[in-house]
């Protein structure tokens, strides 16, 4: 684990060094195992990081390239390239576009998305101290799809013209953000925001609000726009454009500074005594990465809607590459959650043409054998 400096006594630190070196050769014992000798470990997480990301960026054109209308790679950098000013285009407009307008935003809100939830994830799980943490742990999701039906329900927006596509994120960011609201303080209403005491709140507000969703579905809701809130429901990128893909951007943007709290989440996952022993102010700590991470969630939900198992997963799976310790398990969290979300998309919208899957099925496929054979082989733990 990190060691953390503080002002606090030397009596203070010597007992919280001693806590963590016990915690510390507690957890190593699998993780030892899988990264081997300390020497191979300390190599592995040298390159891990800058493996990722030219994995992503190898992916990310590959995407561009993969869909009814095959375009080689370099024709479709060379169509970015000229989008961006530099050089000629040699696809023709149609070609342009299809690269450009259609693949490209899809592309980068699929690694935003997959970024951000797998970000949120890891820290949400330190957090709680809970294995089983994700991001829509606080509810978030649920009140996002209380926004969004009601917007696909009614029509919102419909004649707003380049307006009405902003209708929809914002409906649904607005309930994450009720959703938050009323999670948060029905957990100080208990008696203050632990970590059990919230998830608990969570709980309760995520069920209040599908069984609303419910409702207005069994109601309201009849042919395209069923049909609509169905997509929406499961996680889907097809309906991606670059206004959407700005806003999962922005999104994954406010995941940044989550990377600098590395520190601070090495120090909680000791148990609050030893963080508190460690001068980290723990509740003040606890809510202010809880409403951040509550915060992106939202953001990306309202462009993509549910999409599962990316925020629980990948952070498990990345913390078998890299170690517990946070400083290194976000930014990988991030790219390896970016890279899972982009290769989901691409074969959601291009394995079954022409009729295409909900992403969030196909994270679902991958992720509860992966989660399961991470329970089973004992490398899932809190």
């Amino acid at each position: 684990m990190t060691r953390i400096a503080d002002g606090t006594s030397a009596g203070a630190t010597s007992a919280a060094s001693t806590s963590a070196a016990a915690t510390s050769a507690a957890r190593s014992g699998s993780e030892q195992r899988a990264a081997g000798s300390p020497v191979t470990a300390r190599r592995r997480r040298r390159w891990v990081l800058p493996a990722l990301g030219a994995l992503l960026l190898a992916l990310g054109v590959a995407a561009a390239c993969i869909g009814v209308a095959g375009v080689a790679p370099a024709d479709a950098l060379a169509a970015i390239a000229a989008r961006l000013g530099v050089g000629a285009s040699p696809l023709g407009a149609v070609g342009d576009a299809i690269v450009v307008d259609l693949r490209l935003p899809r592309i980068l809100a699929a690694a935003a998305v997959g970024a951000g939830l797998a970000i949120v994830g890891a820290v949400m799980q330190a957090l709680v101290r809970n294995p089983l943490a994700d991001p829509y742990l606080l509810g978030v999701s649920s009140g996002a799809s209380v926004g969004a039906v009601l917007v696909l329900v009614t029509g919102l927006g419909a004649g707003l013209g380049a307006l009405g596509g902003a209708v929809l994120p914002a409906a649904a960011f607005a309930g994450a953000l009720l959703a938050l609201v009323a999670t948060l303080g029905l957990a100080g209403a208990a008696g203050g925001a632990t970590p059990t005491r919230t998830v608990l709140a969570g709980v309760v507000v995520a069920s209040a609000a599908s069984a609303v969703v419910s409702l207005v579905i069994f109601w309201r809701a009849d042919g395209d726009a069923f049909r609509e809130i169905l997509a929406w429901l499961l996680g889907s990128l097809a309906a991606s454009s670059w206004s959407s893909a700005t806003i999962a951007l922005v999104g994954a943007a406010l995941a940044l500074p989550l990377l600098a709290s590395g520190r601070l989440l090495d120090a909680l996952a000791l148990g609050d005594s030893t963080a508190g022993a460690l001068g980290v102010d723990v509740r003040r700590t606890r809510w202010v990465l809880l409403v951040a991470c509550a915060l992106v969630t939202g953001a990306l939900v309202s462009v993509s809607g549910a999409i599962g198992f990316v925020g629980l997963v990948v952070p498990h799976a990345v913390r078998l590459l890299v170690g517990a310790s946070h400083a290194l398990l976000l930014p990988a969290s991030g790219l390896a959650g970016a890279i899972v979300l982009l290769v989901a998309d691409t074969v959601a919208r291009a394995a079954f043409d022409p009729r295409e899957l909900p992403v969030g099925i196909v994270t679902a496929l991958i992720g509860a054998p992966v989660f399961a054979a991470l329970m089973l082989t004992g490398r899932v733990r809190s």
